[in-house]
């Protein structure tokens, strides 16, 4: 959930920057319409996360690299989701939360080489573009599986929320 989580940022900060850049009330609402499922990966990430983290590591929670840079994503989600909600001026709104968006967009590539830049109980990628999965396949195939079944929850629920927004 993690890396759909940051991918999730990521289409919510371009959606933000489009709506300031053009001006165009749809962009800001889809970018207030993926916040919240954004928030909810990252919530599960990091709360599976823990729940794993106890029997393999010995604790529920580290100031890990990427445990923090995690925790931060989250604040920053639940901070775009209060900006908008907390200025009545719905284009005043739009436009401070696209900015804290996209200055937040600088911590998406912290998460991700975390693992790389420091010392970090986190092991490194176990799929990869260029080798072969080093998983077992009836676990590949139920990360397939899962991931597609977060993009079918993704899609529906945004799309479900921006119409509500409309």
């Amino acid at each position: 959930a993690a890396w759909f989580a940051m991918f999730l940022y990521r289409v919510m900060a371009l959606w933000a920057g489009v709506g300031l850049a053009f001006n165009t009330r749809l962009s800001s609402m889809m970018a207030s319409a993926v916040a919240p499922t954004g928030a909810i990966m990252t919530f599960i990430a990091l709360w599976s996360g823990a729940l794993w983290g106890r029997p393999t590591w010995g604790t529920y929670w580290v100031w890990d690299a990427r445990l923090t840079s995690e925790l931060i994503l989250l604040f920053l989600y639940l901070g775009f989701i209060a900006l908008v909600s907390a200025i009545d001026d719905v284009v005043r709104g739009d436009k401070a939360a696209a900015v804290q968006a996209i200055v937040g967009a600088i911590n998406i590539p912290i998460i991700y080489f975390s693992v790389r830049w420091g010392n970090t109980l986190h092991p490194g990628a176990t799929i990869s573009a260029t080798a072969a999965p080093k998983m077992a396949q009836t676990m590949l195939v139920a990360m397939l599986l899962m991931t597609f079944a977060f993009w079918a929850y993704a899609f529906a629920v945004v799309f479900t929320r921006a119409q509500a927004l409309a």
